[in-house]
């Protein structure tokens, strides 16, 4: 909560290293943005609730926590399944297999799936970026 993307670790990656800090942020903001408006088999479906619980949840597997988020919408949303692949694909990729990931989701395209994977991935990216921003801020003050 004390030290976010859009505050500081954006500002301070284009310091460092002029125009990355924009490229990340829009590689992020696409990945995050990307909807077929669909779940399963309903078609018009705003997903953005359901996107920002993914990426939410996995900055909490990292200890990042959002005071202006309820993370009750996390609970709500995420299946006891899909947590426990989100957890294993961001925490121990090498322990992923084909099992976990028929688990979860069994009735969606496995295009949404993949979509999770992209989120999940980019989020745990993002989370590993303001730890090692943080830490040079840190050494900067």
């Amino acid at each position: 909560q004390d030290y976010t993307w859009e505050d500081h670790g954006y500002s301070l990656m284009n310091r460092l290293y002029p125009d990355v800090g924009q490229l990340l942020d829009e590689k992020f903001q696409v990945v995050y943005n990307l909807t077929y408006n669909t779940m399963a088999m309903h078609c018009g479906v705003d997903t953005s609730v359901l996107r920002r619980a993914i990426w939410n949840y996995v900055h909490c597997v990292f200890g990042i926590r959002y005071d202006d988020y309820d993370y009750g919408e996390v609970n709500q949303l995420l299946e006891r399944n899909l947590k426990i692949y989100i957890k294993t694909v961001a925490c121990y990729p090498e322990k992923t297999t084909k099992q976990i990931y028929t688990q979860f989701w069994r009735h969606f395209k496995h295009s949404e799936k993949v979509h999770v994977n992209l989120l999940l991935l980019e989020a745990r990216l993002q989370a590993a970026l303001l730890y090692a921003l943080r830490a040079v801020t840190r050494y900067m003050t």
